[in-house]
């Protein structure tokens, strides 16, 4: 359930600026990776593809064990999907902000759910775990469906994050 505008409990300032305070240190450098990479694609704003990029981008410990799990090259994954998202024509040089108006509302949706998991698991700050579990269990979550098309199913991609969650536990507040 979405979070009601201007609550105490949003990961949203009043004014749109997100609360850095509700992110761990490695959540933040993924999502300012998201902005230089919605840039650098030609997007006009982050969306889910560009978050899940600015994992790959910067991965912590539990991002990495995911993709050896996931039997992955994290940078060639990256540069696959930069090239995948990339828009020839679009703006080369957009003003891209941590604020709600240059973000998707799929990526406000996701920023949301993965506050409220990590708030679940008893944390005050996002992980990129948390990141990346939500984001590969979005209803339509085009992330997932890009794995879906060479066989790999949301359901199996969210398996090993568990899995390199549990192992890793780069979680701490």
């Amino acid at each position: 359930m979405a979070t009601p505008e201007g609550s105490a409990d949003d990961i949203f300032l009043p004014g749109g600026r997100l609360r850095l305070d509700c992110f761990n240190d490695a959540a933040l450098r993924a999502l300012r990776e998201s902005l230089r990479l919605a840039r650098e694609t030609r997007w006009d704003s982050v969306r889910s593809p560009h978050v899940f990029m600015g994992l790959l981008a910067v991965p912590d410990a539990s991002i990495r064990n995911w993709g050896e799990r996931l039997q992955a090259d994290l940078a060639l994954l990256l540069d696959q999907f930069q090239e995948l998202f990339h828009q020839d024509q679009g703006e080369e040089e957009a003003v891209l902000a941590l604020n709600r108006e240059f973000l998707s509302d799929n990526v406000i949706c996701l920023l949301r759910d993965a506050y409220d998991r990590a708030i679940d698991h008893g944390r005050n700050k996002i992980t990129p775990m948390d990141l990346l579990i939500s984001l590969l269990t979005a209803p339509q979550s085009i992330v997932a469906q890009c794995f879906a098309r060479i066989g790999v199913t949301a359901r199996k991609l969210t398996e090993l994050a568990f899995m390199a969650e549990h192992t890793g536990r780069s979680d701490k507040n």
